[in-house]
């Protein structure tokens, strides 16, 4: 079985929008080897014609969580 190369490529789903301000769809999409986070919202121009405005964000890095040790949680007494 071969492997699917998804580069230069993504999708679009529909959102749980709850106002204005949230993207219609979210998605994700890889560009040359890195992936963004993709979020379109459904526009009207002022001719009236429909149109989708697009951002593409990169992932944010993930954060390691500090190791706990029995020092750190210590009572102070």
């Amino acid at each position: 079985m071969t492997e699917y190369d998804n580069t230069n490529k993504g999708g679009l789903w529909p959102s749980d929008k709850t106002t204005d301000k949230h993207p219609d769809l979210k998605g994700k999409i890889d560009i040359d080897g890195q992936d963004y986070y993709l979020s379109a919202w459904s526009k009207i121009d002022k001719s009236g014609k429909k149109y989708l405005s697009l951002s593409a964000n990169k992932p944010m890095p993930k954060e390691s969580s500090p190791e706990v040790t029995t020092s750190d949680t210590a009572l102070p007494f």
